[in-house]
């Protein structure tokens, strides 16, 4: 009895320490998911390491960033926009759909067979949006996708977001400035239509899965705090210096998933 007593004011500042440390890593990836994506990378390993398994940590750092992913999609809705050939509430109702069915898929699938692809989708999103940011430009104007290319496009990613989620934000930012929308509109859209993916995953998760809610709130707090500031930095940050980010943040994140790999 007396060794409980004894240990018991240790365990609980371990317990206060971890806490905290999620709540840091929630902090970065909330800043992080609102100026690129790739919040998640950040946080699932931090997950991984408190003791839950792969496919728990993954639905955790879901529920989790969530509410910072609505807080930057509040923060920056001045900067919303629809695709050139796709309304904003089409690109909504498929990113809401997408993400249920990412969801579902998850919760009936094993994920090894898509993990392996991440790395790989997060290089091409990244060199995609390099090239559209600083390869050579055509002397007439472009012509963006068709709207169906652009709802397919989306629909995908939605699905990757429920399904895994991690370099989404890329993948959206990718497809977005392919579809001819300014840079920092882009960016803003992209904030909106990942947390409307992702609250639907969590809304399918927190209903069919004992999530682990402490480590679930403190990750979450921290991103809401993060999501806040990376909006308001994504309106004064400078357009080349958010293109040049998000290209250094693809590339490492693509380097750490071939490592971890």
């Amino acid at each position: 009895m007396l060794l409980l007593d004894a240990c018991g004011p240790t365990l609980h500042a371990a317990t206060m320490l971890l806490l905290a440390l999620l709540f840091v890593c929630g902090l970065w990836a909330g800043t992080q998911n609102a100026l690129a994506g790739g919040g998640s990378f950040v946080t699932l390993p931090a997950l991984i390491l408190t003791g839950l398994d792969p496919r728990m940590a993954n639905i955790t750092s879901t529920v989790a960033l969530f509410p910072g992913q609505v807080t930057t999609g509040f923060a920056g809705r001045s900067l919303v926009a629809g695709a050139e050939r796709l309304s904003f509430r089409a690109l909504a109702v498929i990113s809401l759909v997408g993400g249920i069915a990412g969801a579902l898929l998850l919760l009936v699938t094993p994920s090894k067979v898509f993990g392996a692809m991440v790395p790989w989708l997060v290089l091409a999103a990244t060199g995609l949006f390099a090239w559209s940011s600083f390869g050579p430009k055509p002397k007439g104007e472009t012509t963006p996708p068709p709207a169906w290319v652009s709802a397919l496009i989306q629909g995908v990613i939605a699905v990757y977001s429920g399904f895994f989620g991690g370099g989404a934000g890329i993948v959206t930012l990718a497809a977005l400035t392919l579809a001819r929308m300014p840079i920092r509109n882009a960016a803003g859209t992209k904030n909106v239509l990942v947390s409307l993916s992702n609250i639907a995953a969590a809304i399918v998760f927190a209903a069919t899965t004992a999530i682990p809610w402490a480590k679930a709130a403190a990750v979450g707090a921290g991103s809401m705090v993060g999501g806040y500031a990376g909006a308001i930095l994504l309106k004064r940050v400078p357009v080349m210096w958010l293109r040049v980010g998000v290209i250094v943040i693809g590339a490492a994140l693509t380097i750490g998933l071939f490592v971890r790999g």
